[in-house]
């Protein structure tokens, strides 16, 4: 299959990398997903499929879903959220607790490292539990 997103980095190079920077591209990945579940799945307009999506990406949605999926995680993958759960993060959520906000963090974290490790079949299991 061809890539079509150049992902340069190798594992050991991700390893090194701060949980907020794999929460970053997480979050991006995370909502590219659930923008194309919907596409695909409904026939809604742009203003309904922004309502849609913030459903599944609001921290409050991303902390259910982490609780939902921690069973089927593999130690690493938990220790993974552990990490990105204890991130220390400066930033105050507006609309999410602080506690919430660090478990979407770690949720965020966990899709970005999967994604950056081109662990994609892995990615995938996981990001079809989410829907």
């Amino acid at each position: 299959m061809i890539e079509l997103i150049n992902r340069e980095r190798d594992v050991s190079d991700v390893n090194t990398m701060s949980p907020l920077t794999w929460a970053y591209i997480g979050d991006g990945v995370y909502e590219l997903f659930v923008r194309t579940h919907l596409v695909n799945k409904t026939k809604m307009k742009p203003h309904m499929l922004h309502l849609e999506s913030i459903k599944y990406v609001k921290a409050e949605a991303q902390v259910k879903i982490l609780k939902r999926i921690q069973d089927n995680l593999t130690n690493e993958e938990k220790d993974i959220v552990r990490r990105g759960r204890n991130a220390e993060n400066h930033h105050l959520p507006k609309n999410a607790t602080v506690e919430e906000y660090s478990y979407s963090t770690a949720f965020e974290a966990l899709i970005g490292y999967l994604y950056l490790t081109k662990q994609d079949e892995r990615l995938k299991e996981i990001l079809n539990l989410c829907i």
